[in-house]
């Protein structure tokens, strides 16, 4: 198949610093930054040319996945290859670049890396986000490139071959191996950029006193920070301390991982640290557990009537149930809709000191959502 060539984008060079960047959307880009994206949007860098990194993680919902159909349902998003599935929801690609070099601290908590269960760990490259943005490029079940070579090979024929080159240097993309790290260096300076996080939400601009929050959304950063322990996990700028946590989420029956795995168990954490080869005192005590996301942008979409899935098997379907959820998780005889809560997919390690039986009213519920929506960003001061 004849691949499309992507014509080089037409950008405004504005003078930064002494260096040359690039103003497009409203930010202003740096030439890294600049061939970061069209890495990010090149749809030829997949199998079958059809498939870039945007198309799991748009800018319009929060650079996560925008189908508003699958995320009402599996949220599971199809790769290059028809028919092929991975079995978690895209995570969000924005607000992760201070998430540090996975580690475990003093008190034995595992801290940083990317991925939902932190197999980006940055132990090679000294960024977990680049080393996380390689990796679709040669997932089976997603771009399905079979190798970096085919990667550098498709960058080489590419309209931005010429910045590639300015940004890492003549005969950058001669050594694939070199070239290939710079291609996650270039997505990973995009996904820190302005364009990507420009922390541009309500929140943002109340903390810079330009703006007043409501009453109920004051009242849901109150609880935030308080009774509801949101603020436990889901703390700094990025509203992430990055570690892990199973929440005890159930199942998504409609993942269509469980057609070609009935039993599949998603063990997070604990499942890669067993495959790096920890002993088993380790990774047993990290089964179950998945990053703690990000909350800025998780109520972004283009209409209200666009469904976001919540959680990393996109299980919850609306803020509101995942509040729930978190509010009444252990109480007897509480659910969604009529039915009670099924039980955790993962009985281990669930978190039951911070969440699962909170008592807070529906009012106070209420007030959070209000509040997690004050979270999105592209906000315009009045």
């Amino acid at each position: 198949m004849a691949r499309r060539i992507i014509a080089a984008a037409v950008v405004v060079a504005v003078l930064v610093f002494g260096a040359v960047a690039i103003a497009q959307g409203g930010a202003v880009l740096t030439p890294k930054e600049e061939l970061g994206k069209m890495l990010f949007f090149d749809e030829n860098l997949s199998l079958n040319a059809n498939q870039s990194c945007a198309t799991c993680h748009a800018p319009e919902v929060g650079w996560t996945g925008p189908d508003s159909n699958l995320n009402a349902h599996g949220t599971v998003y199809e790769g290059s290859i028809p028919g092929a599935f991975g079995d978690r929801k895209p995570p969000a690609a924005a607000y992760g670049g201070n998430s540090p070099v996975l580690y475990q601290d003093k008190k034995g908590v595992w801290v940083g890396g990317m991925f939902w269960d932190g197999r980006a760990t940055g132990w090679r490259l000294g960024d977990p986000l680049a080393e996380q943005a390689q990796g679709p490029y040669l997932n089976p079940k997603e771009q399905a490139l079979p190798s970096p070579a085919a990667v550098i090979e498709i960058v080489r024929a590419s309209g931005y071959k010429d910045l590639f080159e300015q940004v890492w240097g003549p005969g950058s993309l001669d050594d694939v191996a070199v070239a290939y790290d710079y291609v996650g260096l270039s997505v990973a300076a995009y996904e820190r950029s302005a364009e990507v996080s420009p922390y541009s939400s309500k929140y943002d601009a109340y903390l810079a006193k330009q703006v007043k929050l409501s009453k109920e959304e004051k009242m849901g950063l109150n609880i935030f920070f308080g009774k509801g322990k949101c603020g436990k996990c889901h703390n700094g700028a990025d509203f992430t301390d990055f570690t892990y946590d199973n929440l005890g989420v159930p199942k998504n029956l409609e993942n269509p991982v469980y057609a070609e795995y009935p039993t599949f168990i998603d063990e997070g954490l604990g499942g890669f640290l067993r495959a790096a080869g920890y002993d088993e005192a380790v990774w047993t005590a990290e089964i179950g557990k998945v990053k703690v996301p990000t909350l800025r942008n998780v109520d972004l979409r283009p209409s209200p009537d666009v469904v976001k899935a919540y959680g990393h098997n996109g299980y919850f379907k609306s803020l509101e149930q995942i509040v729930h959820f978190y509010n009444t998780r252990d109480v007897q005889g509480e659910g969604w809709m009529g039915e009670p809560w099924p039980e955790p997919e993962v009985a281990a390690n669930v978190n039951t000191a911070e969440l699962g039986n909170l008592k807070l009213k529906p009012d106070e519920e209420a007030a959070l959502v209000a509040f997690l929506k004050t979270l999105s960003d592209g906000y315009v001061v009045p």
